[in-house]
């Protein structure tokens, strides 16, 4: 079996990325094939609403006609046990490579019928790493939590389950003396990234751990 984890962020060795490696390392520590998949080494656009997936007797239907980069990663999810996708927030939502990813992905499976139906072939876990630099209060404040929401949704009608890891309070820099960032406190930023990160990144092996023995 395969998991494959999709990285949302511009940085392959920090937060995001890190999380998704141990969710794949948890998924590898029972068997599993792993792959992690960086969204900023790609070229593609986000869907063009050509509508083709969506055309009565196209060879289409049910899939995205442009052919790009994410070509080959459409068809290759087709067949994983589970899919792990990771992104920082950016102005309260996932970064604009993680959006066009999702609405190429997503929008050729869902079905405009009454209920909607989804066209993906058979059912798979997948889950959302969620990381960011404002901490939980802010977060709920300033309603991060229902666009996650919405996200976990819609990735439940496609695929058939989905469960989501929240990361806060996040430390951006490894020196904050560089930036113009005076409203952090860097020895607090370093601590939480000391003791609580290392929780986190618990958290998401144990995801990649349990997609493996999910049942689907």
């Amino acid at each position: 079996m395969k998991i494959i984890a999709i990285n949302g962020s511009p940085r392959k060795k920090w937060n995001t990325a890190t999380l998704l490696e141990k969710a794949l390392e948890g998924a590898a520590s029972l068997g599993a094939e792993t792959e992690l998949i960086h969204l900023y080494d790609l070229n593609y656009k986000g869907c063009i609403s050509c509508f083709a997936c969506k055309t009565r007797g196209h060879k289409s239907y049910g899939k995205c006609v442009v052919q790009d980069d994410l070509t080959p990663i459409f068809k290759e999810i087709e067949g994983v046990k589970a899919l792990i996708l990771g992104s920082p927030i950016y102005f309260g939502s996932a970064t604009g490579e993680m959006r066009s990813f999702l609405e190429r992905l997503l929008f050729p499976y869902l079905m405009y019928t009454d209920p909607p139906q989804t066209l993906f072939p058979g059912e798979i876990s997948t889950g959302f790493i969620y990381t960011m630099n404002v901490s939980e209060e802010v977060m709920m404040e300033w309603g991060y939590v229902q666009n996650f929401n919405r996200t976990a949704m819609v990735l439940h009608r496609i695929f058939g389950a989905s469960e989501t890891l929240i990361n806060c309070d996040t430390y951006q820099f490894e020196d904050y003396s560089k930036y113009v960032a005076d409203r952090f406190d860097p020895e607090k930023k370093a601590a939480r990234h000391r003791d609580i990160f290392p929780l986190e990144c618990q958290k998401a092996f144990e995801m990649g751990a349990r997609f493996v023995t999910a049942k689907g």
